[in-house]
């Protein structure tokens, strides 16, 4: 796992965030148990198979005799395990297929093609949704709510509303790791969901139970309910479906297509893709075009690793890739680019849903001879959590060097450490060393930031915090004059965290997907996608299309959908 490793050099964290998009060096793994696709070449093929299913196993067998028109020497004599049947697509789901017969299946002459179950690998760090992004805080206040998702103004989805109803009428299917459909930011919009994956333990197809953090948090940008303290999502009054076809393991290809198929069944408006890498399967791809042909509008991710290739299925022709950028709307370091993008939108900082009681925020405040002020701070993946306030004397160790902490007694006390030259974890571990009880960095430039210090969740068995440069510099000021100085640290527990990504950025664009169409729901997905470039803000320089045509904009999207 890439950990905090930096220098004197101002360096992103970006690219470290929880994220759920593939990595373009990442190449997907063979599922254990020849799962596949088997995409027929008619509908009359596939309804002839179907029928016989039906006949043999009433849907509850687990084996069954494939009856197909065929020859006799074909699959007629095959006894394979069907898990489902994707009407939209005339393709059958199989289980347990041996070598030989997935041989037999691709010779057969009634068969387009057949497509094993890969495993598209998750990013490391593994979801943790305490991890945040860069934050500006106090630099990027777009109002004076605070619960409001900066990207919610940025995306100018509030003067959207009027004209599209807030999304009234309009259906979002999320394909992503489950959601918590009890979330009270979701539930009053939470229609309905599956699960179409078949992990051991977790097959059960109303199970859509969601174990990362990552489907909760892109359902809440897209259709999060607005409530009294300003939290929304882009279209706070649209449906919500989840498909849940990616666990802590990965994304399945086979379960990708499975839940477009459901989506095509259920007629929803949009797909939201947060997922993708460096290739797409045929199963995907036909999914995709199939969706699109039904009058689905698909929504992808560009990538997390900031090249200029595109992942799939978000550079598949069609759909519409996205980009992110930050508070600054600058381009995010991590973001993906290449001509296949369409638009970018707010993918840094990201504050939405996760898993009820899975968010950590941090709370500091700073005492500078006996007068407090509560100041803005962030924790880190790997800090002991202080569910209870713990208050200390602080000691400045300078940038945490085994040689300052000599110099300075920290036992039992809080280490304040200047940011810079070695890394994060090494400073941590020379605190520790030095008997601190916990550690306060102090940021080397404007802002906040935060990240992982383990790769397994595990603890330090110290708090890790960061305070900000300004607020630092005067705590360290005051100690240079012998003024007594304490910091009060705790973690709090929420319903809401900070997460970036495209796959943060992706949620905004499908939310406004979702106001165009309450707006006109006679758009075509062609004439969406063409809608929102048109209607974005430019932004640049441009010259490798890092931005696509711009900044998705709700307010513009949805005035000219209605003249349409």
């Amino acid at each position: 796992m890439k950990k905090l490793v930096e220098g004197g050099r101002s360096v992103s964290l970006e690219g470290l965030i929880v994220m759920l998009v593939i990595s373009t060096m990442s190449l997907p793994v063979m599922a254990e148990g020849s799962r596949v696709l088997v995409k027929m070449k008619s509908q009359e093929t596939f309804h002839v198979s179907k029928e016989v299913l039906l006949k043999k196993t009433n849907l509850s067998a687990k084996g069954f005799r494939f009856g197909f028109k065929l020859p006799e020497n074909s699959l007629a004599k095959l006894d394979i395990e069907m898990e489902a049947d994707l009407e939209n697509l005339n393709s059958l789901v199989l289980n347990d297929v041996s070598e030989s017969e997935l041989q037999q299946l691709r010779a057969n002459p009634d068969v387009l093609f057949v497509d094993q179950e890969v495993i598209h690998p998750l990013l490391e760090p593994q979801m943790r949704p305490y991890l945040n992004a860069s934050i500006n805080a106090g630099k990027n206040e777009l109002t004076s709510n605070e619960k409001t998702p900066w990207g919610i103004f940025a995306v100018k989805a509030i003067e959207a509303w009027t004209l599209s109803a807030s999304g009234a009428g309009s259906r979002v299917l999320v394909l992503d790791t489950g959601i918590d459909q009890n979330h009270i930011s979701l539930k009053a919009n939470f229609e309905s969901g599956k699960n179409f994956l078949s992990d051991p333990g977790q097959n059960n197809p109303n199970d859509f139970k969601d174990l990362v953090g990552h489907g909760t948090h892109c359902a809440g940008t897209i259709a999060g309910v607005l409530d009294s303290s300003g939290f929304t999502g882009v279209a706070p009054q649209a449906k919500l479906l989840m498909g849940r076809v990616c666990s802590t393991q990965g994304c399945s290809n086979i379960a990708i297509a499975n839940g477009i198929n459901w989506g095509i069944s259920q007629k929803v408006d949009v797909i939201s893709l947060s997922l993708g890498g460096n290739m797409s399967t045929p199963s995907e791809r036909m999914a995709i075009a199939t969706a699109l042909k039904s009058g689905v509008t698909v929504v992808a991710a560009s990538g997390n690793d900031g090249t200029n290739k595109v992942s799939y299925p978000a550079a598949l022709p069609g759909v519409i890739a996205v980009g992110a950028v930050d508070a600054e709307l600058k381009k995010a370091s991590f973001s993906q680019y290449g001509p296949e993008i369409s638009v970018v939108a707010p993918g840094v900082a990201v504050v939405s849903t996760v898993p009820m009681g899975e968010g950590r925020e941090s709370e500091a405040k700073v005492s500078v001879e006996g007068v407090s002020r509560k100041v803005s701070s962030t924790t880190f993946g790997g800090s002991e959590e202080y569910l209870d306030s713990q208050v200390s004397e602080v000691v400045f160790a300078g940038l945490g060097k085994p040689e300052e902490f000599s110099k300075v007694n920290v036992k039992g006390k809080f280490a304040l450490v200047q940011r810079g030259e070695i890394k994060f974890i090494e400073k941590v571990q020379n605190a520790i060393d030095a008997g601190a009880k916990a550690i306060v960095f102090v940021n080397n430039q404007p802002g906040l930031i935060s990240g992982a210090l383990t790769d397994d969740n595990s603890s330090l068995g110290v708090g890790v915090f960061m305070i900000e440069q300004t607020v630092g510099d005067e705590l360290k000021l005051a100690l240079t004059k012998g003024q007594k100085v304490e910091i009060s640290l705790r973690t709090l527990v929420t319903d809401y965290s900070a997460f970036a990504g495209t796959s943060m950025a992706t949620p905004h664009v499908a939310g406004v997907v979702a106001l165009v169409k309450a707006a006109n729901r006679k758009l075509t997905p062609g004439q969406v996608k063409a809608l929102l470039q048109r209607t974005a803000t430019p932004l640049g320089p441009n010259e490798k299309n890092q931005f696509g045509s711009g900044l998705i904009n709700a307010e513009k999207a949805v005035a000219e959908a209605v003249k349409i």
